[in-house]
């Protein structure tokens, strides 16, 4: 829990005011990550605390890029001192390098940041495209299709979910099987 009450603090004092719907997605994907401990176990705490880091790019004093998952990580790795797998979960989470060849900035996520374990990146995914915008649990193809209607067709935003859709539905629907095995384990 070591990571998780100090990635708590900090996600709350960045986004708490200046972005409380952002805050409420980002409590919602931390409780979806907590609901995954019987899957991931040691990896558990690891996850939580990407969940609650995962949306910090989006607060006014960090944006550098406009590229929230890369400005995030940043700010993780030179001003807070994070583990260094926070920082690339948090700069890939939700298939981000499709937004980031959007931007032309893939060289430079690429350059400053390794990708995380692929389990661990698909629980991330799983774990912000399946909560919404105000932190409820939805079906990430109402997630993806309210962020489609949030950001127009023409925004770069967009037009990178459109191209990583098969990589973010792949990932929710790998957890939720892994999570329905893991459940029908302990049942049985």
């Amino acid at each position: 829990m070591e990571h998780v009450d100090w990635a708590y603090g900090l996600a709350k004092e960045l986004l708490e005011t200046t972005l409380p719907r952002r805050w409420a997605h980002t409590q919602g994907v931390a409780e979806r990550a907590s609901s995954l401990t019987p899957l991931l176990r040691e990896e558990a705490d690891t996850l939580i605390a990407a969940a609650l880091l995962h949306d910090i790019g989006y607060a006014p004093d960090l944006v550098d890029t406009g590229m929230h998952q890369l400005d995030g990580a940043r700010y993780l790795r030179d001003v807070a001192s994070a583990d260094r797998r926070l920082c690339r979960l948090v700069a890939y989470h939700s298939c981000a390098d499709n937004e980031a060849r959007q931007r032309d900035l893939f060289d430079v996520l690429a350059k400053e940041f390794d990708q995380e374990a692929p389990d661990l990146a698909r629980a991330l995914t799983y774990c912000d495209m399946t909560t919404s915008p105000d932190g409820r649990h939805v079906d990430v193809t109402d997630r993806l299709a309210e962020i489609h209607s949030r950001y127009g067709p023409e925004h770069v935003v967009s037009r990178s979910i459109t191209d990583a859709t098969p990589c973010i539905v792949s990932s929710v629907r790998s957890v939720e099987a892994a999570l329905s095995d893991v459940r029908q384990a302990d049942v049985g």
